[in-house]
């Protein structure tokens, strides 16, 4: 897709967008938490 296309859809598309930010923060949370889940939880 190029970035015409992808502008024009989300003028047509409003929602999508908050859609679309609303998922790559829950992405970079999710990431970060993956990235602390080997630490040494136990004596």
């Amino acid at each position: 897709m190029s970035d015409s296309t992808i502008a024009a859809f989300l003028k047509e598309h409003p929602r999508m967008l908050g859609v679309l930010f609303t998922l790559s923060v829950l992405m970079t949370q999710v990431g970060s938490v993956a990235a602390n889940s080997n630490a040494i939880t136990g004596p």
